[in-house]
């Protein structure tokens, strides 16, 4: 297994609530940020999006918040690739600043492959990618040591 790129956002001031803290919606906008990476990683970038109309959707999204992040923390976010199918990635995201021990947030993810037309329909994967994707997925002894979310997402095999 090899590694996908960390993701850094530093927080900005119109992000914080009354509280002092990132607004709930705030990490969602560094999630798809860092999800951003994960696919030009991939090879789902600018180019492939152009010369294909093809790109990754979010089917589903199950974010938990774990401890207040402050207005002069620095997330980072670490994905990692849980399972794919020929059309999905079932992804988790940990976010973590270095003023707090262990992750601040987590999120799961749901993507979908799609072909962007006058109606799009979702697309399976390029053998590239998908080789890529199996190179990057988490191996079932680490998949064994991730603590659960509130519902587990998973793929549903037919």
């Amino acid at each position: 297994m090899t590694e996908l790129p960390v993701f850094r956002a530093r927080i900005q001031p119109d992000w914080i609530d009354y509280n002092g803290h990132l607004r709930d919606a705030y990490y969602t906008v560094v999630l798809s940020l860092a999800i951003d990476e994960v696919m030009d990683h991939l090879g789902l970038d600018a180019a492939y999006r152009e010369s294909t109309r093809c790109t990754l959707y979010t089917l589903e999204l199950h974010m938990h918040f774990l401890h207040e992040v402050k207005d002069s923390d620095e997330l980072t976010v670490a994905t990692s690739i849980l399972d794919f199918d020929r059309k999905r990635i079932h992804a988790a995201c940990d976010f973590t600043c270095p003023r707090v021990r262990g992750p601040v947030a987590t999120a799961e993810v749901m993507l979908l492959h799609v072909r962007q037309a006058e109606k799009p329909s979702s697309a399976t994967f390029p053998p590239e990618i998908q080789l890529k994707l199996e190179t990057l997925k988490l191996a079932p002894a680490a998949l064994a040591t991730r603590p659960l979310g509130s519902r587990q997402i998973e793929l549903k095999r037919r």
